[in-house]
């Protein structure tokens, strides 16, 4: 057999870089996608083993999104996609202009579908494959200030049940992880008011870890899920009660 591969776009910090070490310890070769820093994917890499490579993805350019599968396919067989990249351009509405709603769109929604399509042609020639896609507790709950980030994680739900639909016969799973407040730099960088607010959402009183939301995401890769398909999973301390 082939060596399986795992693509993970935002692959070089947070939950990205947990993730890529979690499918690594599954026996997974990661490609630690990245768009900016190269540096701290290579570190990712590094610390992944495995012959865990950096490479660069845009998932807003589908040049480099295709570039990136047929990377994985020159080394193995690609067994999983993490849709992971996103960004979180946060406004009231009406302070929010049309450029910056794209932009969110764009990248967190239009970016796991490219690469979820680039994806499928080598998992439909090999009749296996996992695409899992980070959502967020946003997506179900909504929240003042994230009209954009809302919509396009709520639309990855829908996009992916969607697909889950269409390939399930092929041996080819589709799945959400939406996780609450996770403490990476990202969240570290909101005012401690916010950050205080979005951890007394949840039941449990504290924020995910990136390694907690890594292991759902390192199960739905894996052999053992081949019964799970089209699910949206909370890792969200409970805060969508």
């Amino acid at each position: 057999m082939s060596e399986r591969i795992a693509i993970v776009s935002g692959g070089s910090g947070g939950i990205g870089a947990a993730t890529c070490l979690a499918l690594a310890a599954g026996g997974y070769r990661v490609l630690v996608g990245y768009g900016g820093n190269e540096a701290k994917a290579a570190e990712v890499a590094e610390k992944a083993g495995g012959g865990a490579q950096a490479i660069h993805l845009d998932v807003t350019d589908e040049d480099s999104v295709t570039a990136a599968v047929a990377r994985a396919t020159e080394l193995g067989t690609l067994g999983a996609v993490v849709n992971n990249a996103g960004v979180a351009d946060d406004d009231l509405l009406l302070r929010l202009d049309a450029a910056r709603f794209d932009r969110t769109i764009e990248v967190n929604l239009r970016g796991a579908y490219l690469l979820s399509r680039a994806a499928l042609r080598p998992m439909l020639r090999a009749r296996h494959g996992r695409i899992v896609s980070v959502s967020s507790v946003v997506a179900l709950r909504g929240n003042p200030g994230q009209t954009a980030y809302a919509a396009s994680k709520a639309g990855l739900i829908g996009f992916t049940k969607s697909l889950a639909r269409e390939v399930a016969r092929k041996n080819i799973t589709a799945n959400v992880v939406a996780p609450g407040f996770v403490e990476t730099a990202m969240t570290d960088d909101l005012p401690e008011v916010a950050r205080q607010a979005l951890i007394d959402m949840a039941p449990t009183g504290r924020g995910a870890t990136p390694e907690e939301v890594a292991a759902t995401i390192a199960f739905l890769a894996s052999d053992v899920a081949g019964s799970t398909t089209g699910a949206v999973i909370p890792v969200d301390g409970g805060a969508g009660i």
